[in-house]
This record gives C-alpha cells, structure tokens and sequence, in this order.
C-alpha cells in the first residue's frame, strides 16, 4: 500500500483515480481548490485538503506533500484565461515538482497531453497556445529533475467506458481519443511499475490491455 497526493483533486480524471487507488487499498490525500467539494472527495474514499495551489508557495506545499510515497499532478486551469493557465499549468506545476523534492516525494506522475512539448507546433493565435506552452514549460521542468517521474500523454479525452486497454505512441499512432476511465486506469498502473520511471507515454483507447501496453 501507498500513500499518494493528488493535486486537482476534484477533476473527473482525479476522482476516477482516488477511487481506483482507495479500492486497491492505498491512502489518497486529494487537494482540492473549493471546500465544497470535500464531500465528493470522501465519497472516493480519499481525504480532501483544501488549498489553492495558485497561490500556494513551495514551503507549504511541500508540507502539504510531506510524508507521501507519490504525487499525481492531474490539476489544470480549464483554458479561457491565459494568464490563470500560466499560473496554474505552469507556475504551480513546477512549484510542485520542487515541493515534492524539499519533501522527499521521489514519485511523481505528471498528466500532460498527447503531442505536449516545446514542438508543440500550436500557433500563437490558438486559445490552445497559453496551455500548449504551460505544458511544455512544466513537462520540460519535470524531466529536468532528479525525481522518479513519469509524463503521460493522454489523446482526446471522452466520458466513454473504460476498456483498461490502450495503444502506446511508442508504436508511431497519431492522436485519437481515449477515455477518462482508462487514463485513470493508467495512473494508477505507472504508479505501482518502476519500468514507467522517466519516460512519457502517450496513448490512446487501444486494444492492449493497460499492464501489457505499459511493459515492465
């Protein structure tokens, strides 16, 4: 069993996952922006923590993060205001590697998207561009690092059923959709296999069950 920090708490990924991680018997601490929402949190068998990471400086995240085995950074701004995607997919992101590092958290999984990086290739004109450079900047900052960290790329994402099947982009597929359920799925599963450690996986709903796609 581990004990794993998730920040973004609240996001339909995130919840997902808190469910997934409570159900295999691991301690899930999910820190969530509005208190509001605690009772959604518990009812995934998590604990919530409310704090807005936006404005939460690293000393006291990395209290908040102190003592867990991992860190999922599953957050985001939700797009519309460049300057709080800077804030949040970017600055915080990176606030929250160097937390987990004053901490003593070594496991960090980032949920990036498919095609994220500085190629990115997104025009500066696109609503998407502030996001698309946020994730490169907070992805790049991770592999820089010297923690055990893995970037996932999940496609277009869809309320559809997980299958706990995918494809890997090592194979050369081009971005499709994938479903929540199964992103979750994934976080969970890099979270328990070593072999994930420094590497980014992009991936969409695909026909190899998630274990076998993820090798190790």
């Amino acid at each position: 069993m581990s004990s794993i920090a998730i920040i973004g708490g609240h996001g339909k990924i995130a919840l997902r996952l808190a469910a997934i991680l409570t159900g295999r018997g691991d301690t899930v601490t999910s820190i969530i922006r509005n208190p509001d929402h605690a009772d959604d949190i518990i009812g995934t068998g998590a604990t919530p923590a409310v704090a807005d990471i936006e404005t939460l400086d690293t000393d006291v995240l990395a209290e908040l993060l102190g003592g867990h085995d991992a860190v999922v950074f599953s957050a985001g701004a939700g797009g519309g205001n460049p300057a709080r995607t800077y804030a949040v997919d970017r600055d915080a992101a990176i606030r929250s590697v160097d937390a987990a590092r004053a901490a003593g958290v070594r496991r960090y999984v980032m949920v990036s998207y498919f095609g994220a990086g500085p190629g990115h290739g997104v025009d500066p004109g696109d609503s998407f561009f502030p996001y698309a450079e946020a994730k490169a900047a907070a992805d790049t900052y991770l592999k820089a690092s010297d923690l055990d960290w893995t970037i996932l790329g999940p496609s277009r994402l869809t309320d559809n059923p997980g299958t706990s099947a995918i494809s890997v982009g090592a194979g050369g597929i081009e971005t499709a959709e994938v479903s929540r359920d199964n992103v979750a799925q994934v976080i969970a599963a890099v979270l328990g296999n070593p072999a994930t450690v420094h590497r980014v996986i992009e991936f969409n709903d695909g026909p190899t069950p998630i274990t076998e796609a993820l090798g190790g």
